[in-house]
């Protein structure tokens, strides 16, 4: 199929739902989208969320569900659109869960007539599978840390330490409580190349995108590191797919979905990745000179990056358009704010708007370290801000909003700094806080960038969608993200800002010193 005029479909699972995005590259319009919500439409499953909480650390979902939501999904969209003008598929998959076969040949029996989650069930060699929420193996990570000889080699060669999270650390755990089912386990996918592979119909290999936030991949390689497989499991490397570039084609969709969803027997599968680089294509940030700041529950900074320092504080992930990806995810993000407005008694428009009428930065003394717990980015403990002023500063409801923020958006510069992530022209904001026009200012002032929101609603699946365009030669990334990635609104640094915060930033960072060593 040529990919001129015809439609590129982009799947998102993320941790609540299944959402795809189907868009004409050529004229740059979205022509459908659906979704599925996993607790409200599969309540067979018993995860309202989309997860199973086992304990206070252990979180899990069903591998099975992740398949019947797939097929609600396109049973959805095929109701909405011709699924035989699909020229490509890609996907979008929260990253770091692992999906344990007992057959690496299990897609390649997948026939007409049953579900895919019955057929693919009985290649199960573990039920469940541990999310990005499961923070169960600290234990793992400083066995294998010390392993290999400290947290330092694992941060040069992974671009991140070891982390609670990913997939290293849980395949270990697994390795260790669960011993004759990981021997029975003949293949371990990531959930992206598990999703993949079901399209397919073949065994998927990782994307250096989705591989990159594993703890096991080498950033100078792009290949498995063999000293960190082998500090992970006995076996290991014979159980994981191949690595190959997020661009690459893994062949054509599965008979399976064209006789069932009517989907053309030449439409391509692209490799699916991690839902982080994958926003990263679909907020435009995968080009030089743009970054993303997704403003949710934690607060996520994102750009590509071609030549990355690894630092404690962040992670560098695999760009789907080449290169590398930074990532800093600040977990005092949006809780915070909201945590903030609660102990001062102001409503919402007052945290997001008025608090900054009529304000102009000013080089003073006037900081808080906003850290309501403990962080990620960069690591350390904390039950409360600490505020840094005058006793009339510490009296002013307004000020006190302005300089939360202000030390958030310092904090995420710093980090971001750290990655040797390049300062971007301009920065696209997404999330529920992105609407805030005193947050959108701050955050330009602080990285004296051009602020900037998104029409799009799904960056992930239109990243996906995105992704299978340009590997049928649709268009450049710059063409791409022209057409897609629109702002409907900017902010610019107010002038004479620059001088005042990097004043600002350096006495942020030697408070941070002071109080937390870090």
């Amino acid at each position: 199929m040529s990919g001129k005029g015809k439609l590129f479909l982009g799947l998102d699972c993320s941790t609540q739902s299944f959402s795809a995005v189907a868009v004409d590259a050529e004229n740059g319009t979205v022509r459908a989208s659906a979704s599925v919500n996993f607790g409200k439409d599969l309540p067979q499953y018993d995860a309202p969320f989309g997860y199973v909480q086992a304990s206070e650390s252990e979180f899990f979902a069903s591998p099975l569900m992740w398949l019947d939501g797939l097929e609600l999904l396109l049973e959805r969209l095929a109701g909405k659109l011709d699924l035989s003008k699909v020229c490509a598929i890609s996907g979008s998959v929260q990253q770091h869960a692992s999906v344990c076969l007992n057959s690496a040949d299990a897609f390649s029996k997948i026939e007409e007539g049953e579900k895919l989650s019955a057929q693919l069930g009985k290649f199960l060699s573990r039920e469940m599978s541990p999310i990005w929420m499961d923070v169960s193996t600290s234990q793992e990570c400083a066995e294998i840390a010390e392993a290999v000889g400290g947290d330092e080699y694992v941060l040069r060669r992974t671009g991140s330490v070891m982390t609670e999270r990913f997939t290293g650390a849980q395949i270990r755990k697994f390795f260790k409580k669960s011993p004759q089912a990981y021997a029975a386990t003949k293949r371990i996918h990531l959930n992206s190349s598990f999703l993949c592979s079901a399209l397919a119909g073949s065994d998927a290999p990782i994307d250096f995108g989705d591989g990159a936030g594993m703890n096991l991949m080498s950033l100078e390689t792009h290949g498995w590191d063999p000293v960190m497989l082998s500090a992970t499991a006995a076996g290991l490397a014979e159980k994981l797919p191949s690595l190959v570039p997020s661009d690459t084609c893994v062949g054509n969709i599965s008979p399976y979905f064209v006789k069932k969803y009517g989907f053309n027997e030449e439409c391509k599968i692209v490799a699916f990745t991690g839902d982080n680089p994958s926003s990263l294509v679909g907020t435009g940030a995968m080009v030089g000179g743009r970054a993303t700041v997704s403003l949710g529950t934690s607060d996520t900074f994102f750009a590509s990056a071609a030549n990355p320092t690894p630092n404690a504080g962040g992670h560098i992930f695999g760009n789907p358009a080449g290169g590398f990806m930074g990532l800093v995810c600040i977990r005092n993000g949006s809780l915070a704010r909201e945590k903030m407005k609660e102990s001062l008694g102001v409503d919402w428009h007052f945290f997001d708007n008025a608090a900054f009428e009529n304000y102009s930065p000013a080089d003073d003394g006037d900081i808080i370290l906003p850290f309501y717990g403990g962080e990620i980015s960069p690591k350390l403990k904390s039950s409360a801000p600490v505020i840094i002023g005058s006793e009339s500063f510490k009296r002013d409801k307004a000020a006190l909003v302005r300089a939360l923020v202000e030390g958030q958006a310092m904090n995420m510069y710093v980090q971001a700094r750290k990655m040797s992530a390049q300062t971007p022209d301009t920065i696209f904001l997404t999330g529920g806080a992105a609407k805030s026009g005193g947050i959108a200012q701050t955050i330009a002032n602080v990285f004296g960038a051009r602020v900037a929101r998104l029409e799009s609603e799904n960056s992930a699946a239109l990243g996906a969608a995105m992704r299978a365009a340009f590997n049928c030669g649709a268009d450049s990334w710059e063409g791409l993200s022209e057409k897609f990635c629109k702002p409907n609104s900017f902010k610019e640094p107010m002038a004479g800002v620059t001088d005042i915060f990097a004043k600002k930033t350096a006495r942020f960072e030697a408070a941070m010193k002071t109080h937390y060593g870090v």
